[in-house]
């Protein structure tokens, strides 16, 4: 065989391997290769939205989404998604910040608990302060726009005396409250709003009509407890306490525990109405009719 002949079936060979290398390559290899781009064409296809009719669809549902986000608004409640349980102590911080100085608060978490398809965080307040005090903390919890119940109260009467002997009279309290929340937002709004949780102050029930405890005397007024009207004059009265201190008061003056309500120049005689813990009583006051022959001289 010459040399010729042998390059010829040398080429022929090698144009065969390679006819039947690519042909593997083509129909095994890159056929899977192939069919899974068409696959996926296919698919991009199938799901081809026209631009416009995609925003079209999109302010038809955010006008339905603002529709049911102003009705949730307009509840008086709402139940928010995934609540945090730190939210609550946020909450009651804002709340005390309208607080008297007198009041103290505490906070403790006691549990998560399910309530059918809701949850809820449970919390013990405990702590002291005014009734009014007392009064504002349940009403926010209770109108809250997040929903939230007051599980149970209990109440006692305090009294402290501040460092000027002033009495106080404050309500200890321990009230349980259960914070709710929901898996899903089909219960809340997408902004929080928080409704109107002001109070305007209101009677106090745990305040005594009789007490033990009278303020003391720190203004220095008149002690109308053994007192003595010295003289009566167009501009007032004269008027010595049981230490010997002297006063010039007039109508609707202050004094210990009370007010000069008269100055009666005609039978010589000076009114007081005094709270003594509670009990109202009028005193009076006469002049002697040596001070009455002392000031006519």
């Amino acid at each position: 065989m010459n040399r010729k002949l042998k390059n010829t079936l040398a080429l022929v060979g090698l144009l065969i391997l390679i006819i039947v290398v690519g042909g593997a390559f083509i129909f095994i290899y890159q056929h899977g290769t192939i069919k899974a781009d068409q696959e996926k064409l296919q698919e991009l296809k199938s799901n081809h939205y026209n631009t416009g009719l995609l925003n079209k669809q999109f302010m038809e549902l955010s006008a339905k989404a603002s529709v049911l986000d102003s009705v949730l608004a307009q509840r008086k409640f709402n139940i928010p998604q995934n609540l945090s349980s730190i939210s609550f102590y946020n909450f009651l911080n804002n709340i005390s910040n309208s607080f008297s100085q007198d009041a103290q608060t505490n906070i403790e978490f006691l549990d998560k608990k399910k309530d059918k398809e809701f949850y809820y965080y449970e919390y013990r307040i405990s702590g002291s302060g005014d009734y009014n005090d007392l009064f504002q903390l349940i009403y926010a919890i209770e109108q809250s726009k997040e929903l939230k119940k007051i599980k149970s109260v209990t109440m006692n009467n305090l009294v402290a005396t501040n460092k000027d002997g002033i009495p106080n009279f404050l309500v200890g309290f321990v009230v349980t409250v259960d914070v709710y929340y929901s898996n899903d937002n089909r219960f809340s709004t997408s902004e929080h709003v928080e409704n109107n949780l002001t109070t305007l102050p209101v009677y106090d029930t745990f305040y005594p009509l009789i007490r033990n405890q009278i303020p003391p005397n720190t203004d220095n007024l008149l002690d109308v407890q053994g007192a003595k009207l010295l003289a009566l004059i167009p501009q007032g009265a004269f008027i010595a306490d049981s230490k010997g201190n002297t006063y010039l008061l007039w109508e609707g003056q202050q004094v210990y525990l009370g007010y000069l309500t008269k100055i009666d120049y005609d039978h010589n005689i000076v009114s007081f109405i005094l709270n003594k813990g509670g009990i109202i009583e009028k005193d009076d006051l006469t002049l002697e009719k040596e001070g009455i022959n002392k000031f006519n001289k």
